[in-house]
């Protein structure tokens, strides 16, 4: 074993905590393109390339945990071809660097005192050039005295986490329902609020132990209603699914579209395209019935207030499945990497379950959770709790105030039934 102080002098202490001020930043998993395209051309797994367009410039993010100097500096050999200047910034403070293929790169690129804890935003801006592309640019280093072991960022690629990183952390409402019920009805509402309808984002109402139900941003033009059933086969390619374990679809309402999905599991999905408003509440109303043949069947219902009436979305056999709803949850998540750079925050309303018997329940708490992207510390960008009497969920933008998970939230009761009549939905 090496005597104490040569651990702390490479780097470690006895007890294996890294206690080094450096870090090498891979732009691959924190940086984001100002043209905020899906399927980004210019940022690569091996960080910013094939970069020649002068209007496109680039923000690199990183929390940091006490204020302080901040040192920025290139780590690793550039592409570069011919002369060009780049512009490097923080706040209202910039340098300028000029490279050239013919001459080694400089290393330095400049030092800022920050004098808040949070994130600190560096941009790359592309000022001149001879040739095509502008310098490729794969890892900066930062130090400096604000630099510190909880510095927050994606370090690295392992478990795919340039992708996940930059979609940002989901987080989630596990709403505290007691485990020994029959709970065959599940009740909630949504309203996104004006200016937070963004582009990749799924906000989710109805989330049970086999499946979820909510609504997404899909792109400028379109939008849609979304329920999903897993499958009991666990596998990411629908395909693989033995035809005993396949989700039935049984009846799905008018316009909705059906069939199989995968990737994060695999099961049946359902979706309409339908043109929500931000601003406007959303009731969602889920049924789980078990069968007498080890099956349960789930069935999803949507109040679109524009209409004034309860649509379909489908109905779904579970097979190998013997069980009424449990784990009711909501999340909010990005999923387009791009778009991981801006915020989005939704409000929850009025949740109620009803039993077997046809006794309604109303839920008033809460437990606010992240996902690992949160969990690991990559990303701190995360918050949920209670907006007046409301449930809220917030992620992404790099915001600097964040929710502790496992926080536990209590709204107060509102007494508002759900006013259903069951004879009448479709």
């Amino acid at each position: 074993m090496l005597p104490f102080f040569t651990q702390v002098f490479l780097g470690f202490n006895v007890f294996g905590q890294n206690l080094s001020t450096e870090f090498s930043l891979p732009l691959a998993g924190n940086a984001y393109s100002s043209f905020h395209l899906d399927g980004d051309q210019t940022i690569t797994n091996e960080g910013i390339s094939n970069w020649t367009n002068p209007e496109e410039y680039f923000t690199v993010y990183f929390r940091i945990s006490k204020p302080g100097v901040v040192r920025i500096s290139l780590d690793e050999p550039l592409s570069i071809d011919g002369k060009s200047v780049l512009e490097f910034g923080i706040k209202n403070k910039s340098k300028k660097i000029k490279f050239d293929e013919s001459k080694k790169h400089p290393n330095l690129i400049g030092e800022w005192k920050i004098n808040d804890i949070g994130y600190v935003a560096l941009t790359i801006k592309g000022i001149s050039k001879t040739k095509n592309n502008f310098p490729s640019i794969s890892n900066l280093t930062i130090d400096g005295s604000a630099i510190q072991l909880k510095t927050a960022f994606v370090p690295n690629n392992e478990g795919n986490f340039f992708y996940w990183g930059r979609r940002g952390p989901s987080v989630h409402l596990n709403y505290q329902v007691p485990e020994k019920i029959n709970a065959e009805w599940y009740y909630n509402e949504i309203t996104v609020p004006v200016g937070q309808d963004i582009i990749g984002s799924y906000y989710m109402a109805n989330g049970f132990g086999e499946g979820y139900f909510g609504i997404q941003v899909n792109s400028e033009k379109e939008r849609r209603v979304l329920f999903s059933v897993w499958s009991p086969f666990e596998t990411d390619d629908p395909k693989s699914i033995p035809e005993s374990y396949k989700i039935k679809m049984l009846k799905k309402g008018t316009d909705v579209k059906t069939g199989e999905f995968g990737n994060e599991g695999s099961g049946g999905q359902s979706y309409l395209r339908y043109n929500w408003k931000a601003g406007n509440t959303y009731k969602f109303l889920l049924r789980g019935a078990p069968q007498n043949d080890n099956t349960t069947t789930y069935t999803a219902y949507f109040f679109a207030p524009e209409l004034g009436k309860w649509l379909l979305m489908a109905s779904f056999n579970r097979p190998q499945t013997n069980t009424y709803l449990k784990r009711f949850h909501s999340f909010l998540e990005n999923f387009i990497p791009e778009q991981g750079d801006t915020s989005r925050k939704v409000l929850f309303n009025n949740q109620w379950y009803c039993d077997d018997k046809g006794n309604w329940f109303e839920i008033d708490s809460a437990r606010f959770t992240i996902d690992n992207t949160g969990n690991k510390g990559y990303r701190m960008d995360y918050s949920g709790g209670m907006d007046k009497d409301f449930f809220y969920l917030k992620n992404g933008g790099f915001f600097n105030d964040y929710t502790k998970t496992q926080s536990v939230f209590t709204r107060p009761l509102g007494q508002h039934k759900p006013d259903i009549d069951f004879n009448k939905l479709p």
